[in-house]
């Protein structure tokens, strides 16, 4: 019986699948290096200098395609420098960083100040007042001026994106404006460019090629991407991910879906990989009565099972397909945005793939930022764990997540509510979060439903715009063709009895 079981299939000649393997550049731009460089005792008013000195060219140019020949009567409108050069009555147009000032927002110094709250307060799903006593604010170096018109409630504005504004001071002190302009696209690098390092440089209008031009024929590649596995180690819990493992690795399915399989040439896992893990109401109540442990950390209230689970997934896939990871909200890393990389030493079985410390290409398993760029078979990726997007929603009326996702790319910030609303890192000399170049594909973990769409910018640019559900709610994950750049869903169910 046990050599007819070793025996190869009567009938059938099994062909073996070779995986698809892609060509991957992981940047570093988001990564702190050394304990000297996390400093968190300076203040985080330069990074809104920065911000606004690295967009403030690029939209002054824009701005004035636009506005140098606009008048109204006779009155032709002026540039000013700075928001206090505006004088009341005259026609002028300012460049500065807008302020939401929205009495909901979370305000750290004013509840200690007032003492009122035991823990921290549950965070709202919209800063939005009912009533109408929201603010807006445009401010530069030299001061700030209040913001209002019908024209504002047009475009979505958050705090921290860089804008200019044309009108005039009213008698009240605040500014009436009339039109806005956004920094919009950035350039848009040719595909391959990293690698042919002679490609044109030009800003503008260069020879960039669209997406629907794409050098290399037909390689058949693909990307999956996933976000939200919510692994808890629970009961119950594994089982989707254990299908997307089997899937992954081409163990469930027939040669043709075997063969589809073997040309995902990576797995990018976008934040989230980590649940919440449910206190039982006796372990609740056991916590409470323990005093506060050295260094505030108590060994019996540790719960290893998410991690292990998590590592055991990722070790059973990489040995056939390479992966990258970014930290989410949930995840066992800092906080505070850029999130480092989740720690080696927690993914013992998977941390053999990784490169060895301050390597200069990254291993088969790229644990990385969040957010995070790179390059995948020459296309420029750009993503985040949702962070982000989640933030700006709670800015603005509605819940159109493309829409959000399409306004981060044409304000050039990735994390325009940072530091204000979003924890991040006290950057001093540099703003990491300003886009400098438009991504091929942009990608967004651990939004409500997949969403995507293509948007195109004024110098042939043309981005794919991607939002990931979560996993553990849907059982969905992306594959996105290389060569076409277009998604499909492949979901998991598990049927209940």
């Amino acid at each position: 019986m046990g050599e007819y079981l070793l025996q190869a299939p009567i009938g059938s000649e099994q062909k073996p699948q070779e995986r698809l393997i892609s060509t991957y550049r992981s940047s570093r731009k988001y990564h702190l290096h050394g304990d000297d460089h996390k400093n968190y005792q300076q203040q985080y008013g330069d990074m809104y200098f920065f911000r606004l000195a690295k967009l403030k060219p690029s939209l002054k140019q824009i701005a004035a395609e636009d506005w140098s020949d606009f008048e109204i009567g006779d009155e032709v409108a002026q540039h000013k420098d700075r928001v206090l050069d505006v004088r009341q009555g005259e026609l002028c147009w300012i460049i500065g960083t807008i302020y939401m000032d929205m009495p909901l927002k979370p305000n750290v110094l004013e509840d200690i100040s007032k003492d009122r709250w035991i823990s921290a307060p549950p965070p709202r799903e919209k800063y939005l007042s009912p009533d109408d006593q929201d603010l807006m604010w445009i401010e530069d170096e030299s001061g700030r001026l209040r913001l209002v018109g019908t024209v504002l409630q047009t475009i979505m504005l958050v705090t921290g994106s860089i804008v200019g504004v044309m009108g005039t001071e009213n008698s009240q002190g605040a500014f009436e404006v009339i039109d806005v302009k956004l920094p919009d696209l950035a350039r848009q690098p040719q595909r391959w460019e990293m690698e042919d390092g002679d490609a044109t440089l030009t800003n503008g209008t260069s020879n960039k090629r669209r997406i629907s031009e794409r050098p290399g024929g037909n390689t058949g590649r693909k990307v999956a991407l996933v976000s939200g596995l919510g692994i808890t180690g629970e009961e119950g819990d594994l089982l989707r991910i254990d299908l997307l493992m089997e899937y992954l690795t081409g163990e469930v399915s027939g040669d043709d879906d075997e063969q589809a399989v073997s040309k995902i040439s990576r797995l990018i896992i976008a934040g989230d990989s980590i649940g919440r893990v449910t206190v039982k109401a006796d372990q609740d109540e056991q916590l409470t009565r323990k005093s506060v442990k050295k260094y505030g950390y108590d060994a019996s209230a540790y719960n290893p099972a998410p991690t292990t689970h998590l590592d055991n997934f990722l070790a059973t896939l990489l040995p056939s397909i390479p992966i990258t990871l970014l930290p989410g909200e949930m995840d066992p890393t800092s906080v505070a945005m850029p999130q480092q990389p989740l720690h080696p030493a927690m993914l013992p079985r998977s941390r053999a793939y990784t490169s060895i410390p301050l390597a200069e290409n990254p291993g088969w398993f790229d644990t990385t930022t969040n957010p995070w760029e790179g390059d995948i078979d020459g296309w420029r990726f750009m993503g985040n764990g949702g962070q982000p997007i989640n933030d700006i929603f709670k800015y603005v009326e509605g819940d159109d997540r493309l829409d959000m996702m399409e306004s981060v790319l044409r304000w050039r910030i990735g994390a325009p509510t940072a530091p204000d609303t979003l924890w991040c890192y006290p950057y001093q000399d540099k703003e990491p979060f300003v886009i400098e170049e438009s991504p091929h594909v942009y990608f967004v973990g651990n939004q409500p439903k997949f969403e995507t769409s293509i948007i195109d910018g004024p110098s042939q640019q043309s981005i794919r715009l991607i939002a990931l559900p979560k996993f553990k709610e849907t059982g969905e994950i992306v594959i996105l063709d290389l060569d076409t750049l277009e998604p499909e869903v492949v979901r998991f169910d598990v049927l209940e009895d």
